[in-house]
Parts: C-alpha cells; sequence; structure tokens
C-alpha cells in the first residue's frame, strides 16, 4: 500500500499512545510464568505483541481481553503445554530471542520460526550462551530461524561476558536462569535496556564501568496488575515532528522515561529541542511522565558511541531531525542498524538520495550533507520496515509538496494506529 502525506502547517494536542512494546512483551511473558492471574493495562497494540501473546496461548496460558486490560493466567513454573505446532514469532525478534530463554528449560520440544524478515535476523547471539548454560538449541546453517530446541536435564547457571551489546541476549540468559536454584552472574560492558532487571527486581551492580546482574529462581515471577506507560520509541516520530513543524505546541501522556531508553531526548534537546517532562512517577520500578514539546531551531550535534545501542530503534526518525538541522547530521558504530527488520542503514540512505542531499554510506553508519534539492512528490521504500515507514512518513509531512511511503501498512508491527494519532494532532 502506498500512504500519501500531505505537508503539516501545525502539531497541537494531547496524545496517549499505546504502551511500551519492550515492556508488554515481558509483561506478558512474566505474567505467563507466574502461577496464578495477572493484570496488564494499556498493553501494546502491536502485531509483535500479538505474536508473543498467540505463542504463550499455544503454551497452554489463558489470555483474556477486555475493557480493562489484559488478563493472564499463569500456569507457575514448568507449567507450560507441549505445542502442537512450531511456534510463530511473526516479526518479532523479541519473541523469539526472549522465547528461547524460557523453552530451553522446558522439558518438551520446541521450534520457533517467524516471517521473511526475522528469518534472516540473527540467532547465534542467543543460542551460543544458552548452550553454555547446557541448553539443547541449535539455529539454521545460516545462524538464522528456525530455532530447535530439545529438553535438556544439565542446564546449569553460568558466569557470562556479554559479547553483543543486546538486551534481547540479555533477557535470554535472564529467562533462563530464572528457572535455576544456583545464581547466574551476567558481566555487561555496555548498558542496554534494563526492564527485564526493573520488572524482576533483579539485583544489579556497578564496578568499573562494567554491570554484574545477579539472577536466579529467586527473581521468578508472581501474579502482578501493571499500568505499562507509553512508548518512548513510538513517541519519537511525533516529538520530532513537533519539533520541526514551526507554532507547535504538543503533549504525550505517561510516557516510559526508562534511563536506558531516553537517549533519543537526551539528543534531541543537547541539539537545542524544547522538551519538558511533567508528572514524573514509578509503577512497576519502570520510570513514566508526560512530555511538552514545542516547536524547536535544532542544531546537529556529535551523537556519542556509548548511546548508540539504547538509541538504536530511534536512529531513523533522528536522522529526519538531523535532516533539518543547522549543520551536517552524522551517525558512527550502528552497524547494529543492518540487522533489523531491513539493512536500515542502507534502506536510509536510499531514501535520502531521493531528495538530492548528499549521501556518505559508511559500513556503521552514515552521513546527511547538504540541503533538499528535489521536493517533488516522491515514494519513499519502507522496505516493509516499520520504523522506516513512520519516519519517511514524518520526512513526508515536513516537504512543501510532501510525499508517500509505499508499503506503509509495515507500521502495524509496533503502531498500527500511526494514522489515527496523526489526525488527531494535525
Amino acid at each position: 500500500m502506498i500512504q500519501g502525506f500531505k505537508k503539516i502547517e501545525r502539531v497541537n494536542g494531547t496524545l496517549n499512545l499505546p504502551g511500551d512494546k519492550s515492556i508488554s512483551h515481558r509483561a506478558v511473558m512474566f505474567a505467563s510464568l507466574a502461577k496464578g492471574e495477572s493484570v496488564i493495562r494499556n498493553c501494546s497494540n502491536s502485531e509483535d505483541v500479538q505474536s508473543t501473546m498467540n505463542i504463550f496461548s499455544k503454551l497452554g496460558i489463558r489470555i483474556v481481553k477486555g475493557d480493562n486490560g489484559i488478563k493472564i493466567y499463569g500456569n507457575g513454573c514448568n507449567g507450560f503445554r507441549k505445542p502442537d505446532s512450531e511456534l510463530y514469532a511473526g516479526n518479532s525478534g523479541t519473541s523469539a530471542r526472549l522465547l528461547s530463554g524460557i523453552l530451553c528449560t522446558q522439558d518438551f520440544s520446541s521450534v520457533i520460526t517467524g516471517d521473511e524478515s526475522l528469518s534472516n535476523r540473527p540467532m547465534l547471539r542467543v543460542v551460543e550462551p544458552l548452550k553454555l548454560m547446557g541448553a539443547v538449541i541449535s539455529a539454521s546453517e545460516l545462524g538464522t530461524l528456525p530455532l530447535i530446541i530439545s529438553p535438556s536435564k544439565n542446564i546449569h547457571a553460568i558466569e557470562y561476558k556479554m559479547k553483543v551489546a543486546s538486551a534481547q541476549v540479555k533477557s535470554a540468559i535472564i529467562l533462563a536462569a530464572l528457572h535455576l536454584d544456583q545464581e547466574t552472574i551476567i558481566h555487561e560492558s555496555t548498558t542496554t535496556r534494563d526492564h527485564s532487571e526493573r520488572m524482576l527486581g533483579i539485583k544489579t551492580e556497578r564496578v568499573d564501568n562494567t554491570s554484574k546482574i545477579f539472577v536466579s529462581k529467586n527473581n521468578y515471577p508472581v501474579p502482578f496488575e501493571m499500568m505499562i506507560p507509553s512508548d518512548i520509541s513510538t513517541a519519537s516520530f511525533f516529538i520530532v515532528l513537533a519539533l520541526l513543524v514551526k507554532n507547535s505546541r504538543l503533549i504525550i501522556k505517561n510516557v516510559s522515561l526508562n534511563p536506558t531508553r531516553i537517549g533519543i531526548i537526551n539528543i534531541l534537546t543537547s541539539m537545542g529541542g524544547n522538551i519538558q517532562i511533567d508528572n514524573e512517577g514509578i509503577e512497576n520500578g519502570e520510570l513514566k511522565g508526560d512530555l511538552i514539546i514545542k516547536s524547536s531551531e535544532l542544531v546537529n550535534v556529535e551523537i556519542p558511541k556509548e548511546i548508540i545501542p539504547n538509541i538504536i530503534d530511534e536512529i531513523p526518525i533522528l536522522s529526519v531531525a538531523g535532516l533539518f538541522a543547522e549543520g551536517n547530521f552524522n551517525i558512527n558504530h550502528a552497524k547494529e542498524l543492518r540487522l533489523k527488520e531491513s539493512d536500515r542503514i542502507k534502506s536510509l540512505c536510499n531514501n535520502y538520495k531521493l531528495l538530492g542531499i548528499d549521501v556518505i554510506e559508511e559500513d556503521d553508519g552514515f552521513e546527511l550533507r547538504g540541503s533538499i534539492q528535489n521536493e517533488d512528490e516522491i515514494i519513499f521504500e519502507s522496505y516493509g520496515d516499520h520504523r522506516i515507514a513512520m519516519a519517511f512518513a514524518v520526512l513526508s509531512m515536513l516537504l512543501k509538496n510532501g510525499g508517500a511511503v509505499n508499503q506503509f501498512e509495515s507500521v502495524a508491527v509496533s503502531n498500527p494506529d500511526f494514522l489515527d494519532q496523526i489526525n488527531i494532532i494535525s
């Protein structure tokens, strides 16, 4: 589907966005592991989180959606039912990778599959540490899905130094370690999303710029109720739009302000973005608050290497902000972008070249130089990637003659209501 967008003259209003996708995945998983009824409110309505719920339904977990949230009736430790077919994770890397940590501790065999995009993404990064824990797990010859998991009588605790800055890998190890009496210790030199640690109350120590994470059966989840804050990654598209459209003021309610996720806010404010935080609070260990965004004149800044893992999903829309900011936009140390739903470095560079600007593609990033030369109505390619689709939707709304995005339906992976939300504030 090709979706057209007209230039927006002003952004104004208030948005209440669906729950954070990363937190929603984990809430569904932890509730399914717990013994008893849990209630999750403002759960993400993305296709990715629905994939997680579908998988746990196949594992024998009762999930009931209602007006007052989602009720999940967990079966407790090792209470899952052997699935009668492969477990399909759709486009969700979080579903596939985190689930592997749970399934390797079960007493039945299972197979995790995914769509074409997910089936090309690397899985050895979770296979390797889980094998070190004694799991019987394998990927394809290319190191991709399907993941084939068999029962193991030798699952044990390990001390492991993270080789990839990945919250998904870290959480897969945590989920396996929850089933063990002995303590697993994870060493993380580059800080990544810590939703699993916060939600499970896992002890973490910071020593010499390295985090030590201690997890065992003592951290096994119990039933809970949770209101999930809105997704900062989803909010980032609207934040950038409001910053760049003149005479704009936007409020986004109840947004996740987890310290490992607000790198996008920190960078945009350092660029001169007028972003204020109001009504801060904490729920289930997660910080949240309201964002107030006003039109701003932005100036590009150097983006430090250390922050890249925590803004990796926001780089597409951050580059749109950089395109309209003073100076050249440059991003490096972001090779992980090539391993997402599309090769995001190539996807971004190909689309920016359509504008007639000077685009320099590097192995681990890219640079945007000069100003837009072509403002004809351009059809950008999403490459079936939800974040590329939304980034160039925002860019289209900033062009004199508007623009369009091909395969725009891919936004359903994370935010199926994107168009309705745009209509609310424009």
